[in-house]
């Protein structure tokens, strides 16, 4: 005979960034990261902003493993979270129930949870505007979940087709998320100045009206262009 498994799996000691390394991506556009982390890293292109914002959102993720139909994982989510955690709830792409509505939510919020991420849906839509915490999701519906489990807590998940393990970077705009793994945070906070500079060069030469960068003239006008009569 199997045995059931426990309703939740909680691992509660992982790492979390330091202040000042959060700070080093407080504003950062998505983009920018993607660019320093070699082009990769942003969510699936549905997840996004249930408000629009310009507020850029960064916290330390605190991942969970709902699965379909089901929030009690994020409820166990919401009681590992410390202040300025991110909840990021892996439903499995899930779109027939939401995963979380606006009760939720208000509780996130006054434990100081930073926002939300996930690869499900929504309910509630005017009930979460009022709350103000900050949701990025696939979508809304008004069918609701259960709470019986089975789930994980604190266990890398993946979203959106990124793997996320808790205390990874969180960062959202109205492009996206985008995850920064703990241990290349640094490294990609060193690339950050390399690719501000490589926008701003490009982005003057636009405005002094750029047709064409030299960069794809070299392309075009090389051997490695076939021109076809």
């Amino acid at each position: 005979m199997i045995k059931d498994p426990p309703l939740l799996r909680i691992k509660r000691g992982f790492e979390r960034p330091s202040k000042a390394l959060l700070d080093g991506f407080a504003g950062v556009p998505t983009g920018y990261l993607v660019d320093a982390m070699g082009g990769a890293g942003c969510l699936d292109y549905r997840i996004k902003p249930l408000a629009e914002s310009r507020q850029v959102m960064v916290g330390p993720a605190v991942t969970c493993y709902a699965g379909p139909a089901d929030n009690l994982a994020l409820f166990g989510a919401l009681h590992v979270a410390k202040r300025g955690d991110i909840l990021v709830a892996a439903t499995d792409g899930f779109t027939a129930t939401s995963i979380t509505g606006d009760l939720l939510l208000g509780m996130a919020r006054n434990r100081g949870v930073a926002g939300l991420v996930t690869d499900g849906l929504v309910r509630d839509l005017v009930g979460i505007l009022a709350v103000g915490l900050p949701v990025y999701c696939a979508g809304v519906t008004a069918n609701s979940p259960v709470r019986n489990g089975p789930g994980t807590v604190g266990l890398p998940v993946v979203v959106g087709g990124v793997t996320v393990a808790s205390g990874d970077i969180v960062v959202g705009d109205r492009d996206g998320v985008v995850i920064v793994p703990l241990a290349q945070a640094q490294s990609v906070l060193g690339k950050l100045e390399d690719v501000r500079r490589a926008e701003a060069g490009l982005e003057a030469k636009v405005k002094g009206g750029l047709e064409i960068p030299d960069f794809i003239s070299r392309i075009i006008e090389s051997d490695r262009v076939e021109e076809i009569d």
